[in-house]
């Protein structure tokens, strides 16, 4: 199980959320040690916990404001104030829930004036066996909640803010998308079509949107605790950087797929797996 883990906006009711966001911004007061508001918003789905958090700590810690969005209530009101409320809101509900994303987006945008960045986090894998055996209704439910889920809040945030104003947009995928990975076919199957959900979106929102992925080899969350539970020295032994990841490491490479430093780069998948893939070669 790898890590994986939306009303069209009028231009004058953009620009009038935009200046009650900046008429918010001015009011607030950073805390000491915080980096200063850098007047980006970003909308993190599935980001309660694990690669989520890590990567809504990551933007947060720039200066950005974030939504983050969760199944569980009380998990994402913890989350919530541990990443900062004068910052943070949350948005409980399920990612494939049309509504929940139409109210996300929605709150977003009230709270907040503008949605910059866009991370389709929020995946599952209930299953795990050949796939030969596997339940298509499971197969279907995997889809919806780690594919058509993201193309949803990719539509609502375009329509929004990004059509007329620019943003990015990162897709969480994973190395199982891009690679034979036994056991958890389906959920191996729902990333490859991020990556090549990834492209799409890259070339059609292009220029004013770029939409890059990020694919995680195994990193420590509660979502991948099968893979390495009771095992991890043996499970990070294969890695050539000797451990395996962290949600810090996804963090930054969302944050860096959302910096001006990436500004000509867009419709790419980066692979973020300690080095695992190196294992794949001759000898």
């Amino acid at each position: 199980m790898t890590e994986g883990t939306g009303q069209t906006g009028q231009t004058e009711q953009a620009g009038q959320a935009g200046q009650a966001g900046q008429a918010r911004r001015t009011e607030r007061t950073d805390q000491p040690g915080r980096a200063p508001d850098s007047g980006k918003v970003a909308l993190v789905t599935g980001a309660s916990r694990g690669i989520g958090y890590g990567i809504a700590e990551a933007f947060v810690a720039r200066g950005d404001r974030v939504c983050i969005t969760g199944r569980g209530e009380d998990a994402l009101k913890e989350a919530v104030e541990r990443l900062g409320s004068d910052r943070v809101i949350g948005v409980a509900g399920k990612a494939h829930d049309e509504a929940h994303q139409a109210i996300a987006v929605e709150r977003v945008m009230e709270a907040f004036g503008r949605v910059d960045f866009l991370v389709n986090n929020a995946g599952t894998n209930p299953v795990l066996g050949p796939m030969a055996e596997l339940d298509l209704n499971v197969a279907r439910k995997v889809f919806e909640t780690n594919v058509v889920s993201a193309l949803g809040f990719a539509q609502l945030t375009w329509r929004a803010w990004q059509r007329e104003n620019g943003g990015a947009i990162v897709n969480i995928a994973s190395v199982a998308g891009i690679s034979a990975s036994p056991f958890i076919g389906a959920y191996g199957m729902s990333k490859a079509a991020m990556v090549n959900l990834t492209l799409q979106l890259a070339h059609e929102f292009a220029p004013a949107v770029r939409v890059n992925a990020i694919a995680p080899a195994v990193v420590k969350t509660r979502f991948a605790q099968a893979l390495y539970e009771g095992r991890e020295a043996e499970a990070a032994a294969a890695y050539p950087l000797g451990r395996l990841g962290v949600p810090e490491d996804i963090g930054g490479a969302a944050a860096f797929l959302t910096s001006d430093q990436s500004d000509w780069i867009t419709g790419q998948t980066l692979v973020v797996d300690g080095g695992i893939f190196l294992n794949a070669g001759v000898g």
